[in-house]
C-alpha cells in the first residue's frame, strides 16, 4: 500500500503518508491544555498511525482567538502545556507539528475583549462554514501593524521550538487572517499587501516564511493554504499553483491544501478528497510534497487518492476526531 510508504519531507523521513489534520479539540481553558486535552491527544496518536501529527490551531495573539476553548501559543507560559502534547505525540511515534493561527475578523469581542482586525474592513464567516460573520466589522491593519503582528507569529514559532516540536504549520485557510489577505473576496487593500495581485495577497506569507525560517532552522515548515475559494471573484486553482511555487522558493517544505472562503467544506461535494483538484494541480507544479485533506473517511480512501496522484500525503481530521480508534490497521 502506498499509504504505508515512507516519504522525505524537508530533512525528515516520514514513516507513512498519513497526516493527522489539525482539528480543534474544544478542550482548553484560557488557552491552556486540560486533562481532557491530554486524553484527546493520547487517544488519537496511539500506534504511530500518522507519520505527521499536526496539533490544532493555536492563537499567536490574544486578539486572534477563534473560540473560547482554543489552544494558545501566545505566551511563554504556554510552553509547558505545548511540550506535554509534543511529548505524547513523539512517544506514540509521530512527528509533532504546531499550527500557528490568528482568526482575524473571526475573533469576536465577546471572548477577546478587543477590536477584530483583518486585511480589510470586511467580515466573513471563519472556521466553520455555517457560522455567522462577526457582527462588528474588523479594523484593517496598517502596514506598521502588519509588521508588528508578524513578530507574534515568530515568537509563537520560537515557543514551538522550545516545546520540542519538529516544525510548524502556518495556517492560511478557512477564512482566517492569512487567508483573509490571500482571498480577493476579503482583501480589498490597495497598498503593498493589495488584493488585486498575487504578489500583494501573498506578501505577508512571504515575510512570515522568511522570518519564521530563521527561528526554526531546518525544522519542518508546513503551510496550510486555502488554495481555492470555489466562489466567483475568489481565489482560484491557478492562484494556488502560483502561490505554492512562491512558497516553495521561499523555503516551505510541504504545501497543505484545504479550502479557502468555503472553509473545510466544499458545497455540493462530499466525496473523499474534495479539494484534490487543487492539490493535484499544485503537486504537478512544485518539487516539494503536497498534502490534501477533506472528506477522507477510510484508509482505503487515502490509498485511492495516492494511487490517483492527487497528493503525496493524505490528511484525516473529522473521522478520527469522531472515532479515536480510526485507522488502527496502520498501527505499528
Amino acid at each position: 500500500m502506498l499509504v504505508k510508504d515512507s516519504i522525505k519531507v524537508g530533512k525528515y523521513t516520514v514513516h507513512n503518508r498519513m497526516v493527522k489534520a489539525p482539528i480543534w479539540s474544544d478542550s482548553c481553558e484560557n488557552g491552556y491544555i486540560t486533562q481532557k486535552t491530554i486524553d484527546h491527544y493520547e487517544d488519537r496518536s496511539r500506534g504511530s498511525r500518522f507519520g505527521i501529527y499536526v496539533v490544532e490551531h493555536t492563537y499567536v495573539r490574544n486578539d486572534g482567538i477563534a473560540s473560547p476553548s482554543q489552544l494558545s501559543s501566545s505566551r511563554d507560559s504556554d510552553i509547558e502545556g505545548l511540550k506535554k502534547l509534543a511529548d505524547i505525540i513523539h512517544k506514540n511515534g509521530s512527528l509533532a507539528i504546531l499550527q500557528l493561527n490568528h482568526a482575524g475578523c473571526g475573533a469576536f469581542r465577546s471572548w477577546t475583549g478587543q477590536d477584530a482586525v483583518s486585511a480589510s474592513n470586511i467580515s466573513v464567516a471563519c472556521g466553520i462554514p455555517s457560522s455567522d460573520p462577526n457582527p462588528e466589522l474588523p479594523k484593517a491593519l496598517t502596514i506598521n501593524e502588519i509588521k508588528e503582528l508578524e513578530t507574534y507569529y515568530v515568537k509563537a514559532a520560537q515557543r514551538a521550538m522550545a516545546a520540542g516540536y519538529d516544525g510548524i504549520n502556518l495556517h492560511s485557510a478557512h477564512s482566517y487572517l492569512l487567508n483573509q489577505f490571500y482571498s480577493p473576496i476579503m482583501n480589498k487593500r490597495i497598498d503593498a499587501y493589495n488584493g488585486y495581485t498575487l504578489e500583494g495577497r501573498t506578501r505577508i506569507h512571504m515575510e512570515l516564511i522568511e522570518e519564521i525560517r530563521k527561528v526554526i532552522g531546518d525544522k519542518l515548515f508546513m503551510l496550510r493554504l486555502g488554495g481555492c475559494d470555489y466562489k466567483n471573484g475568489g481565489s482560484t486553482i491557478e492562484d494556488a499553483v502560483e502561490a505554492s511555487k512562491r512558497f516553495e522558493q521561499a523555503g516551505v517544505d510541504l504545501i497543505d491544501i484545504s479550502g479557502g472562503h468555503c472553509c473545510f467544506l466544499r458545497p455540493g461535494h462530499t466525496y473523499p478528497g474534495y479539494f484534490a483538484d487543487t492539490s493535484e494541480a499544485v503537486k504537478k507544479a512544485v518539487n516539494i510534497p503536497v498534502l490534501v485533506t477533506g472528506g477522507v473517511k477510510t484508509v482505503a480512501d487515502a490509498e485511492r487518492l495516492l494511487q490517483e496522484g492527487k497528493a503525496d500525503l493524505i490528511g484525516v481530521g473529522r473521522a478520527i476526531t469522531a472515532d479515536a480508534n480510526w485507522g488502527m490497521e496502520l498501527a505499528k
